[in-house]
C-alpha cells in the first residue's frame, strides 16, 4: 500500500508557501460556509466544518462571525442576500504547469477577471474549464500529526479502506497523509481516530496523475509568486498545481 509518492511532497511544498501568509478572515469564513453547505451544519457530525471552525478560531475570528458563516452555509441566515457558488477555474503557469483553482464567489465575472490578471502578470494564462482537470484526480485525504508507527498505520489504513499513505518524517512536519476515495473519507477518519491516531484534518484534494519537475530558478520564482497571488484572493479557497520542486528553489522564493 505504501511506497514512494509525490503527493505528500507536493503538499508540503505548497504548505511552505502558504506558511508565509495567513488566510484572510473572508477566506476562512467562506471555508466554513462551504463546509456547512456540503454537510450538516453541526461541527460534531461534520469533520470538514469542525476543521474550518478550528482554523477560524486560531486566526482570531469572533464566534459571532463563525455562527453567521455556519448559518449562511445552512441557508438559515435571514439577512443574507448574497448568492455564493462554488466554481472551479483552470489554467497554466510558467512552463506549462497545470493549475486548478477552487473558488467560492458571489460574482463569477469579478473572480474570473481577478484570476486572469494574476495569471497574466506572472507568466501564465487562465484557460477554459476542462483544460487541465483531466490531469488530476479528486481524493479524500486524512492528515495525521506527530510520530506514526507504520505497521499500525498500514493495518488501520487497510481496515479503513484507504488506497495508500505517505509518511512525513521531517521533524517540523512529522505525521502522515492517508488517501482514499471521496465517499470513504468520513469512515477512514473515524477509524483512524478510533485507533488513537492524531487526526489533524480531513480534506478533499485534487491529486496530479503526473508531476512536472521545475528546476529553473526564474521559472520557480514566477510559479510560486503566481500561486501566492492566486491564494491571496478572497474568492479563492484552494490552489493545486502539478509541479515538483527542490527545497532550495522554494527557499529562494
Amino acid at each position: 500500500m505504501a511506497g514512494h509518492s509525490k503527493w505528500a511532497n507536493i503538499k508540503r511544498q505548497k504548505a511552505r508557501v502558504d506558511a508565509k501568509k495567513g488566510k484572510t478572515f473572508t477566506q476562512l469564513s467562506r471555508a466554513i460556509i462551504v463546509a456547512a453547505r456540503n454537510g450538516i451544519p453541526d461541527p460534531a457530525g461534520n469533520f470538514q466544518l469542525r476543521t474550518a471552525i478550528e482554523k477560524a478560531k486560531a486566526a482570531g475570528i469572533p464566534n459571532d462571525n463563525i455562527d453567521r458563516a455556519i448559518a449562511k452555509g445552512a441557508g438559515t441566515y435571514k439577512d443574507d442576500e448574497s448568492n455564493f457558488e462554488e466554481v472551479r477555474y483552470e489554467g497554466y503557469g510558467p512552463g506549462g504547469i497545470a493549475i486548478l483553482i477552487e473558488a467560492f464567489t458571489d460574482n463569477r465575472n469579478r473572480t474570473a477577471a481577478d484570476l486572469r490578471a494574476a495569471f497574466n502578470k506572472n507568466g501564465g494564462n487562465l484557460g477554459e474549464t476542462g483544460c487541465v482537470s483531466w490531469m488530476f484526480e479528486k481524493k479524500g485525504v486524512v492528515l495525521l500529526a506527530g510520530e506514526v508507527e507504520e505497521e499500525k498505520l498500514l493495518e488501520t489504513s487497510l481496515e479503513g479502506g484507504a488506497d495508500t499513505y505517505e509518511l512525513m518524517e521531517e521533524e517540523e512536519t512529522a505525521g502522515a497523509e492517508v488517501f482514499t476515495e471521496l465517499d470513504n473519507l468520513n469512515l477512514l477518519s473515524q477509524v483512524l481516530q478510533e485507533k488513537q491516531f492524531s487526526v489533524k484534518e480531513a480534506e478533499i484534494r485534487w491529486i496530479p496523475n503526473n508531476t512536472v519537475a521545475v528546476d529553473n530558478p526564474e521559472q520557480a520564482r514566477s510559479l510560486l509568486k503566481l500561486i501566492d497571488t492566486l491564494e491571496s484572493l478572497d474568492d479563492v479557497q484552494n490552489v493545486t498545481a502539478n509541479f515538483e520542486m527542490a527545497d532550495e528553489l522554494i527557499q529562494i522564493y
